[in-house]
């Protein structure tokens, strides 16, 4: 089945879509002191909104809500259907813990009980 629908109203619906995606997002990049919305991810890259967006090169800090997730050499690849879209040079994971400089040995258990 095919629908036609007036310019004004695929415009309309796209812009209600595109400002519910933005809403619902909890991706953002962190490049210095400035904060943007993600509007989505893949593997090579991620696009933000590009009325907001900046173009970024360089090192990029990604995060989901408060959780830090990778830091990311970025660049702007290009602008297509309202998105700016990045692509990565690099992104690795930022790890929860320090790394151990010391080898663990085998996990005992918390508590010990004698035999009887």
């Amino acid at each position: 089945m095919t629908d036609y629908l007036s310019k004004d109203l695929e415009d309309a619906i796209e812009a209600a879509r595109r400002a519910a995606q933005r809403r619902s997002a909890r991706l953002c990049v962190h490049d210095a002191e400035t904060v943007h919305p993600v509007l989505r991810m893949w593997e090579t890259g991620f696009a933000l909104a590009a009325k907001d967006a900046p173009i970024l090169h360089g090192f990029v800090d990604l995060y989901d809500g408060p959780r830090h997730l990778y830091q990311c050499l970025v660049m702007t690849s290009r602008v297509e259907e309202g998105e700016r879209v990045y692509e990565f040079k690099r992104h690795s994971r930022v790890a929860d813990t320090a790394p151990v400089d010391f080898e663990r040995g085998e996990a005992e258990p918390a508590l010990r009980l004698p035999r009887l």
